[in-house]
């Protein structure tokens, strides 16, 4: 398989949960909640499609074991996010760019964290790149880490039982929606990322016009 089939792949909630199961769910929502180049992964979409599978059968996993597992998950993930960012520090800051790191993600980060304080570790849960870069930039700062495992926790439980049973529930209530389940996907993603571009363009217009 070459790089960009894989690519593609990797962002197929459906095919990620048919090719490696419960063990590879549980490794992606890790990365992509806490390692800088986990960004692009498909949290909400796969925890999602990951519920309405369940309750169709055809991802044949406990719903119980599936929500309290990728809590787990999501809770490292975020632990090893903060433990990266306070012993890289600011450094990161001058990391070379490339396609698996851009500056502006951790300054969006920064951005929402600065605004939102704490909090922004369990709202931050619910939007791409925030999620990934929120418990690095605590790191980088030293946020206090016994509120850090408050917000981790309570941030985790959340996210993973709300987009999980969502879809779970959903599943049950309409089982036809696994045929448009890729229509369903678009419009996660369309809700999940309108609030990241809109924060982060609304920061750089209000920097801009200071400098000026």
């Amino acid at each position: 398989m070459d790089p960009v089939s894989i690519f593609q792949h990797l962002l197929d909630p459906e095919k990620l949960i048919h090719t490696g199961g419960l063990v590879l769910v549980l490794m992606v929502i890790f990365t992509e909640n806490g390692l800088f180049f986990g960004f692009f992964l498909p949290g909400d979409t796969l925890l999602f499609t990951a519920g309405l599978l369940c309750a169709t059968g055809k991802f044949d996993v406990p719903v119980f074991l599936l929500v309290s597992s990728v809590c787990i998950a999501a809770m490292l993930g975020n632990g090893f996010g903060y433990y990266f960012g306070k012993r890289v520090g600011r450094g990161i800051y001058d990391r070379p760019e490339s396609l698996l790191f851009k500056r502006r993600y951790i300054e969006a980060a920064e951005i929402f964290f600065n605004k939102y304080g704490g909090m922004a570790l369990v709202m931050g849960r619910f939007l791409p790149i925030i999620r990934t870069f929120a418990p690095i930039f605590a790191g980088i700062v030293k946020f206090d880490f016994k509120k850090f495992l408050l917000y981790n926790i309570f941030g985790a439980i959340l996210w993973v039982v709300s987009m999980t049973l969502s879809g779970y529930y959903l599943g049950i209530w309409f089982p036809s929606l696994n045929e448009n389940l890729e229509y369903v996907i678009i419009g996660i993603i369309i809700i999940t990322w309108v609030p990241v571009i809109t924060t982060y363009l609304r920061a750089q217009a209000k920097k801009n016009k200071n400098i000026s």
